[in-house]
């Protein structure tokens, strides 16, 4: 490495891919405990995402911990109180929500995922948006580990406080031409994580499914309920996001999928021009939450069903518990037992909740034992209130 390159690229303890919530709470929390930390983010703030819009209360006691919570619910927002499961064949069943503290609140993933990103880079975190990876070189025990172009070893670089050994670090290149050194990596990129692929690490996605999200009118007197209707095509998730707009998912199967988006708009008078926003894939395998120096976070370790409403508690926790272990790692504590504590506590937050994925993946391969689901609970709504219950219980 020549004497001009080594002086122009910047050092940090930590680099981040991915400014979403994942991402942007690791930067935050990594910040607030004195690490160098760098976001790299590939699309431009405020964006929009596929997604239900759903903060369930779990997520309170994270953004109180980032000094977020009173600024989010300061976001337009919708406050829900039900959930309305409706059948194929049009049955019913209203399940409460909670109310006050623990209550549940629809916001726009545009809106939040910019605030987000702005709490970190006010913390002092370095944020460098449209930016995407292109190439990662993970330097070990003066050994290199090239994916993308192949580069030298950094073997000379800075030996600065928290990366003092970057020979087992990484260098990340950019499309922009930048090149950053970095002792932890962390992907927080998402399901389909660039930094997962650059590193042979992202299983084969299930292509079984597909999803459509738009923001549309909101009906006169929908109220603030989410309903979740089966329909024989799949099914379809519904919002209100703020006092003017619905929050529309579709899930089918990719031969249905432009059945359901017909019924869509008849049931909601959409124009056919109407812009859809889609995602793929909606399920698959877990990528090992940590590998020696690189962490994964959020969708891009395990992806779960975007509209169940755990999805963006699963990003902000997972964050704040990948940032706990980059602090010890850093400070000198024992690497292996950070990770080990990082690998065991990522798997907590998913304990007896998975199966909340599976029935939905379920209720779209097979619409009518949704139905069922929801036609028994009619008579005995327990299994209703059990699944609404384990969706919006608070967590740690």
């Amino acid at each position: 490495m020549t004497n001009e390159i080594k002086h122009t690229m910047e050092t940090f303890d930590v680099a981040i891919v991915g400014g979403g919530p994942a991402g942007s709470s690791c930067a935050a929390f990594c910040a607030l405990d004195g690490l160098r930390t760098l976001v790299l983010e590939r699309e431009r703030f405020p964006r929009e995402k596929v997604c239900g819009d759903c903060l369930n209360p779990s997520c309170w006691p994270v953004l109180e911990r980032l000094g977020l919570m009173q600024r989010v619910w300061d976001l337009p927002h919708s406050k829900l109180t039900s959930v309305e499961f409706i059948a194929i064949d049009g049955h019913k069943v209203i399940v409460d929500l909670p109310t006050g503290e623990d209550c549940e609140l629809s916001i726009k993933r545009s809106l939040l995922d910019d605030l987000l990103l702005k709490r970190a880079r006010d913390l002092g975190v370095h944020v460098h948006q449209e930016t995407t990876i292109t190439a990662l070189s993970h330097s070990s025990a003066g050994k290199a580990c090239s994916h993308g172009p192949v580069i030298r070893p950094v073997l000379d670089a800075p030996q600065e406080r928290g990366c003092n050994a970057l020979q087992r670090g990484w260098k990340i290149e950019t499309t922009s031409g930048q090149s950053f050194l970095a002792q932890v990596l962390v992907g927080a990129d998402g399901r389909n994580s660039t930094v997962a692929r650059l590193r042979n690490l992202l299983p084969r996605p299930a292509r079984e499914r597909v999803a459509l999200q738009a923001h549309i009118p909101l009906p006169r007197n929908f109220g603030k309920r989410i309903v979740l209707q089966f329909l024989r095509e799949g099914y379809s998730g519904q919002a209100p996001v703020n006092e003017s707009d619905l929050n529309l998912c579709l899930v089918g199967r990719p031969a249905t999928i432009s059945r359901l988006r017909q019924w869509a708009q008849r049931q909601f008078e959409i124009p056919a021009n109407q812009s859809w926003r889609t995602i793929t894939p909606l399920t698959r395998a877990p990528v090992p939450c940590a590998n020696e120096n690189l962490l994964f976070i959020g969708d891009a370790a395990r992806v779960v069903e975007p509209f169940t409403g755990e999805g963006i508690y699963y990003a902000l926790r997972s964050g704040e518990l990948a940032a706990s272990a980059i602090a010890e790692i850093i400070s000198g504590k024992d690497r292996q037992s950070a990770l080990s504590e990082f690998t065991r506590a990522s798997a907590e937050i998913y304990h007896g909740r998975l199966w909340i994925n599976r029935l939905a993946r379920a209720a779209v391969l097979s619409p009518r034992i949704g139905s069922l689901f929801v036609r028994a609970a009619r008579i005995n709504p327990s299994i209703l209130k059990l699944l609404t219950a384990k969706i919006v219980s608070p967590k740690l």
